[in-house]
């Protein structure tokens, strides 16, 4: 597991992302420069959880568990209840996220989703092919929790 919390990394990304992005919005237009840069970040969180698993030499969903504990959550990043953790379901609910009131103390909240939430179901498919992800709101969108439903997909 890294030593920099995850919440310290993406404070220190934001700003750079967003300029970036602000500039490549200039000569490409807000939506392109937009879908580009959410591309690249999914890129790296699929790379990011294909490592993560390969380190751990497991990707189960309790593995999976243990990253959003230990990894996502880390420095009170999240206030999370979980509701399954088995084989083949991970359920939880996010109440509280420092991540969004990140964005917000830098004044890039609408970014918040392209910069952190668009990655999570592509770190789970790097972590683990089978892995499904289902998530109806986020609170950086305005919703009161994340609602975040894992699960296996069937064999064909």
């Amino acid at each position: 597991m890294t030593s920099v919390p995850l919440i310290v990394q993406r404070e220190i990304e934001a700003n750079l992302a967003v300029a970036l992005i602000q500039r490549y919005a200039d000569a490409l237009g807000q939506a392109k420069a937009v879908a580009l840069a959410r591309e690249s970040i999914q890129s790296l969180a699929q790379n990011a959880g294909r490592k993560l698993a390969d380190q751990l030499g497991s990707n189960t969903l309790e593995d999976l568990a243990g990253v959003v504990r230990e990894v996502w959550a880390r420095e009170d990043a999240l206030g999370i209840t979980f509701h399954t953790v088995s084989r083949d379901r991970l359920d939880f609910d996010v109440h509280r996220c420092r991540y969004a009131e990140l964005y917000d103390r830098l004044g890039i909240r609408d970014m918040g989703v392209h910069l952190s939430c668009c990655r999570d179901a592509a770190f789970a498919r790097g972590f683990n092919a089978a892995i499904r992800m289902q998530r109806r709101q986020t609170i950086m969108e305005g919703a009161p929790c994340c609602d975040f439903r894992f699960t296996l997909a069937s064999p064909p």
